[in-house]
């Protein structure tokens, strides 16, 4: 009940627009269908993905002759859980190496994601190699070197301005020599309307491919939660530009909505495998979209 408890805290204000209609609820007519589509699209579902949720609980209300308020939320809640759980959100890394390349725009969180995840497979018994990616960005290398410290990994960097890629390939070469578990690289704060960024991502991507070719490796988008819509818009660009296999939802913390899981899992095929609830280590938890229907609707 970890993943719940701390859900309910995150998602407390979409929660409470949805309970507040369910609280007034006096009858399944177009006015209460319309008001639920409306406060879906504001926890920031999305229109389409709002929409057709509204169709399809208006289709399982009539079939199954549903009346009351409690009868109505459950199963829009089994509508919501049956979405997410479509794609799934198990993160493999059974080789050795295993590469985690992570991604997303700067602010989002994905120095905090690393370091986080880092402490999570150092305290497995894995050994821990992260690869400071980021060149660009002042003081990148200098902040996952800190994280390295505190989780007890390695890390390969080098000056900032340096190529990417090259970094990369250093530390895949590192990597194969000392027998390490998992790779988990930085990258930079790419902006989606950055042409010559992306092709930055994608030639990193080859390398990891070219010489890790039987490697399991994930690519994790991290999202802040608190962006909405443009969370939707940078996951969209993202994918264009590489293969991701996961979403890592950030900043679920009171502040956001959270609504935009749905609208990237119904959009993009992509699923959500982590979210970070705040700031201590711990607070990166493995999602569930079964508690993650639940807990929007309790």
């Amino acid at each position: 009940m970890k993943f719940f408890s701390k859900l309910q805290e995150g998602l407390k204000k979409t929660s409470k627009q949805i309970g507040a209609l369910f609280a007034s609820f006096t009858g399944a007519d177009d006015d209460f269908y319309d008001e639920l589509e409306e406060t879906l699209i504001m926890a920031d579902i999305g229109a389409e993905s709002a929409i057709s949720t509204v169709d399809m609980l208006r289709e399982i209300v009539i079939k199954e002759g549903l009346r009351g308020a409690d009868e109505i939320k459950s199963a829009l809640a089994q509508i919501l859980s049956e979405r997410l759980a479509k794609a799934d959100t198990t993160i493999t890394l059974e080789t050795t190496p295993s590469v985690i390349l992570v991604i997303g725009v700067n602010g989002v969180g994905k120095t905090t994601t690393i370091g986080k995840l880092a402490l999570r497979y150092v305290k497995q018994g894995k050994k821990v190699l992260l690869c400071a990616g980021d060149t660009f960005r002042a003081a990148a290398g200098e902040q996952l070197s800190v994280w390295a410290d505190r989780a007890g990994a390695e890390i390969v960097r080098r000056d900032e301005g340096a190529d990417p890629a090259s970094v990369v390939f250093d530390a895949i070469s590192a990597a194969k020599a000392r027998g390490t578990d998992i790779i988990i690289c930085d990258t930079a704060g790419r902006l989606h309307n950055k042409s010559n960024l992306m092709n930055e991502l994608e030639k990193i991507y080859r390398i990891i491919k070219r010489e890790l070719p039987d490697a399991c490796m994930e690519t994790l988008l991290v999202i802040d939660a608190t962006t909405g819509q443009n969370g939707l818009i940078q996951a969209r660009q993202f994918k264009e530009a590489t293969d991701i296999s996961g979403i890592v939802l950030t900043k679920l913390d009171g502040t956001a909505k959270g609504g935009i899981v749905i609208a990237i899992v119904d959009e993009l095929n992509v699923p959500v495998k982590l979210v970070g609830v705040g700031e201590k280590p711990d607070d990166l938890i493995d999602f569930n979209g079964n508690e993650f229907a639940e807990a929007i609707l309790s």
